[in-house]
């Protein structure tokens, strides 16, 4: 007879592969799901909300464009005149600018949720924290955005001017007739331009194929490029949008720190509660027998005892 047939070693998993991610750290998306929903719900209130006065907005928009005027950094004029004389990239810059912010950036954190869970918890929490630093920014800093200056200062409104060609109205990116429902002084920083790095800084680290890598590298540019063509953010904008990703970067970890220390005494207070409630046992009332147990037998000793006992009890009699 031969030897016994053995099961085949299974294949080692690849580096990197889901299989090698902790499996104690996984999110659940019962417990994500809410948490993102919050966030994003106080972004847009907040947004909404820090509308601010029109003219200290205006009076900020035009400090930027002086600004960079003087540090020799006005690319959106003629970025603005490229995309307004030709449609075929004024249009499709207008469609990349009212989607991909909010299609890109979703699909890459729930890739993340599904194949790198292990490094989920701190891209979900770089992107809160800097979104809600960039929530800080509408409401000390609003701003005027180029398309909303007076004409005599050379910006036309690509989404107004294509308007017709797309879900968008007159007034803003939002669907046609609810521009009015939308902060358009939202301008300082640009989270097009942060979202657009975070996504970029996600697929370079976690990405394996040279496309990834391609794509990881443009889309910022691309987003950079389209948020002043469309006249919606001027370059100061974006570069406040990829320092907002920079301090939110930093500050990630440390909220990490203290969203699992308040898990910690949460769960500590919640053990010493139950640990407080005593068990009343077994009681019996006053004279009761406690039945022998099921399985337990007498030993000789305690036979013996028993017999003893019997005889003295019948030599009282």
């Amino acid at each position: 007879m031969g030897a016994p047939q053995t099961d085949a070693p299974q294949a080692a998993a690849a580096p990197g592969d889901i299989r090698d991610e902790p499996a104690a750290g996984r999110p659940r998306w019962w417990t994500e799901l809410p948490l993102i929903v919050l966030v994003y719900a106080a972004y847009s209130a907040g947004r909404l909300l820090a509308r601010g006065d029109v003219s200290t907005a205006v009076d900020h928009g035009l400090a930027i464009l002086r600004i960079e005027k003087a540090l020799f950094l006005n690319a959106e004029h003629p970025l603005n005149r490229l995309f307004t004389e030709h449609a075929w990239i004024g249009v499709p810059a207008d469609f990349a600018y009212a989607s991909l912010h909010y299609l890109v950036t979703p699909a890459i954190l729930i890739w993340m949720f599904r194949r790198r869970p292990a490094h989920y918890r701190i891209a979900r929490t770089w992107l809160m924290v800097s979104t809600l630093i960039g929530l800080v920014g509408f409401t000390l800093l609003p701003t005027c955005p180029p398309r909303l200056l007076e004409a005599g200062h050379g910006f036309v409104d690509t989404m107004a001017q294509y308007s017709s060609y797309g879900w968008w109205g007159a007034e803003a990116s939002a669907p046609r007739g609810l521009g009015g429902m939308t902060n358009q002084y939202a301008a300082m920083p640009s989270l097009h331009v942060g979202w657009a790095l975070w996504c970029g800084v996600i697929l370079w680290k976690h990405g394996r194929s040279r496309l990834t890598r391609v794509i990881a590298v443009a889309y910022p540019l691309v987003t950079t490029i389209v948020v002043m063509g469309t006249a919606n953010h001027y370059f100061l904008d974006a570069a406040a949008g990829g320092a907002v990703m920079a301090a939110g970067l930093l500050l990630a970890p440390r909220v990490m720190h203290l969203a699992d220390r308040a898990k910690s005494l949460f769960v500590l207070r919640r053990s010493a509660a139950r640990s407080r409630v005593v068990s009343p046992g077994c009681q019996t009332s006053a004279g009761e027998r406690i039945p022998q147990q099921r399985g337990s037998a007498a030993g000789p000793a305690d036979a013996e005892a028993g017999a003893a006992g019997d005889g003295a009890a019948a030599a009282a009699r």
